[in-house]
């Protein structure tokens, strides 16, 4: 195996996830200004300012799955890249709310998209040893792009006085120009040409660049798994009774990485700091601190998903998001300090970097079979954007200070947010199987003949 091609193709791929972690995070710097400019009440701005996005990245997801079927990996790499640059000059250049929100829907879209074809792709050029550390730099570029997000507003603000958002939110477009040609040059994916376009002269050609010992041998065990287990591709298919373990699987890994908070901190990190008595500037800084731990532990999850396991790093995820946020919701219900709630939600971000945010989109691109993976992928990376969009949007109803239903002290959101954890941590324990080392076509043949 060709390492040092596999890393470049596959770094590529998962630059996809460095503008996705951009985009999502960036808007927590836009959040106050733009109620500031255009007077939004708690619900428009939680649907339309806030969660816009997420919604778009709902419809990506569910769909995006389609197009990565048909038309392959490397051109929805591509579209992605040019929707990313189309979204971010819109948003910057926006008069008003609802032109705003139409741009902020369409970069949504591609960050659903990526989600679905960024993991497909990697996983499917990898080898069981390296699979589990290619796919996850594809959560290493979100965590990176979220940090170069943070970063970007804490030193645009006050650059450009009441359009510093405008800045904050433009300068995407820069590595979305450079992603979209970076991506030109790498090749198709050869598991989606076996299956799909029936090419296995193409096929055979990338994995010789790769540098496979015996690219018949291995074309040809793709082809027999194939026909060994009888498996249709298509939407209808993975619906079919063959697929109810994986499709369970998919649910929820996602349903629980949205239901430990991680996307309502992320995006509202600002204001949960403000809350704490921080001032504006101040908190702006610490989410930097929030968007650097992340990235730290990512590194630390990166080494250990294929030498620990997936089923490991998520039941260790899932303590140390029980106690962190047992630590937020004291911490909130008992006025203990700034320090002290900063430390707190360090310690959480730690422990998704770990657990969840390592494991996600690894675990979902192993699970499903060649045929039906893109759908998969959509299926599961769908489950995840619902629940992010339906957070993100009634967030404000809970958090604002004046109208909130809890007022100026959240500490129930934060305690409920534990509680799941909970949950998720027995799901592991009883329910969730170990993929670290197997190759796709046995983990299909396990996960599908035991469904």
């Amino acid at each position: 195996m060709n390492k040092n091609l596999l890393f470049r193709w596959s770094i590529v791929a998962a630059l996809a996830g460095f503008i996705f972690g951009f985009d999502t995070v960036v808007i927590s710097g836009a959040n106050q200004p733009i109620k500031d400019l255009w007077h939004t009440s708690p619900w428009f701005h939680g649907f339309f300012i806030m969660s816009m996005a997420l919604w778009g990245t709902v419809i990506g997801s569910i769909f995006g799955g389609f197009p990565t079927e048909v038309y392959g990996r490397k051109k929805v790499l591509l579209w992605i890249g040019i929707i990313y640059t189309i979204s971010a000059f819109g948003s910057a250049l926006a008069q008003d709310p609802y032109t705003f929100s139409a741009f902020r829907f369409l970069g949504g879209i591609g960050i659903g998209v990526s989600s679905v074809v960024a993991p497909t792709y990697i996983s499917e050029i990898s080898t069981p040893k390296t699979r589990g550390r290619m796919v996850a730099m594809y959560q290493f570029n979100i965590v990176f792009g979220i940090l170069i997000a943070f970063l970007s507003n804490y030193f645009l603000k006050g650059f450009d006085g009441i359009n510093d958002w405008r800045w904050m939110l433009g300068v995407l477009a820069i590595p979305s120009i450079i992603y979209s040609v970076m991506v030109m040059a790498v090749p198709e994916s050869p598991r989606w040409l076996v299956s799909r376009k029936k090419d296995l002269v193409k096929a055979k050609a990338v994995m010789e660049q790769l540098g496979v010992d015996d690219a018949d041998a291995e074309i040809k065990a793709l082809v027999n798994a194939e026909k060994e287990m009888h498996l249709e591709s298509g939407l209808a298919s993975i619906f079919s009774g063959r697929y109810r373990k994986v499709m369970f699987l998919a649910f929820f890994v996602a349903f629980f990485n949205q239901l430990s908070g991680i996307n309502f901190i992320l995006y509202y990190a600002p204001e949960i700091m403000e809350r704490a008595g921080l001032a504006a500037k101040e908190s702006l800084f610490n989410s930097i601190a929030i968007g650097g731990t992340n990235l730290i532990f990512t590194f630390v999850g990166l080494y250990l998903i294929d030498r620990l396991g997936r089923k490991t790093l998520l039941f260790i995820g899932s303590i140390g998001y029980i106690l962190s946020l047992s630590m937020v919701a004291w911490a909130f219900y008992t006025h203990a300090g700034s320090e002290f709630l900063l430390g707190s939600l360090l310690l959480f971000i730690a422990a998704h970097a770990v657990g969840q945010g390592a494991v996600i989109w690894v675990f979902i691109s192993e699970i499903f079979p060649n045929q039906t993976r893109a759908i998969g992928q959509s299926f599961g990376a769908s489950i995840h954007w619902v629940f992010a969009a339906i957070i993100t949007l009634i967030t404000p109803v809970f958090l604002d200070a004046e109208k909130g239903i809890f007022g100026k002290n959240p500490w129930p959101i934060f305690a409920f947010f534990a509680g799941m954890m909970l949950l998720q941590l027995i799901w592991v324990v009883f329910k969730m199987p170990e993929t670290k080392g197997i190759s796709l076509e046995d983990l299909e043949k396990k996960l599908i003949k035991e469904s």
